[in-house]
């Protein structure tokens, strides 16, 4: 079994930071967090950003280019999301995923389906 948790989320104005985090527990060996989803009351799950096996890629949502960066320290096989110039359009639950080293080498990142673990998300809140 492998446990994604996701923390640094809350309530902040708009025009402000957050950092999330990603951290992983259990068989963590056998997956890389990879990615950041988000979901919005009444909306669907949607893609934010993501880093690539190696790590030396980055991918990101047109809503988040320019403010977002994401990270991973591969020694703790934990990930972050460092989100900046907040606004009321970002306030949503935000799950970080992971892909099992099993599943093989793909690219769709911003596809829900190349993730094989899903935290429970974490809060984030932005007010105006």
């Amino acid at each position: 079994q492998v446990q994604l948790v996701e923390s640094g989320g809350g309530l902040v104005q708009a025009g402000g930071s957050l950092r999330l985090s990603c951290g992983t527990s259990g068989r963590s060996y056998i997956v890389y967090p990879m990615g950041w989803f988000r979901q919005a009351p009444g909306k669907e799950r949607e893609f934010v950003a993501a880093i690539s096996r190696s790590g030396s890629t980055f991918y990101y949502a047109a809503s988040v280019k320019g403010r977002a960066t994401i990270s991973r320290e591969n020694g703790k096989n934990t990930m972050s999301l460092q989100m900046n110039s907040l606004n009321p359009e970002d306030t949503a639950i935000y799950y970080c995923a992971a892909r099992s080293i099993v599943s093989g080498y793909s690219t769709t990142y911003e596809s829900q389906g190349h993730y094989d673990y899903w935290g429970q998300g974490t809060q984030v809140t932005v007010s105006s």
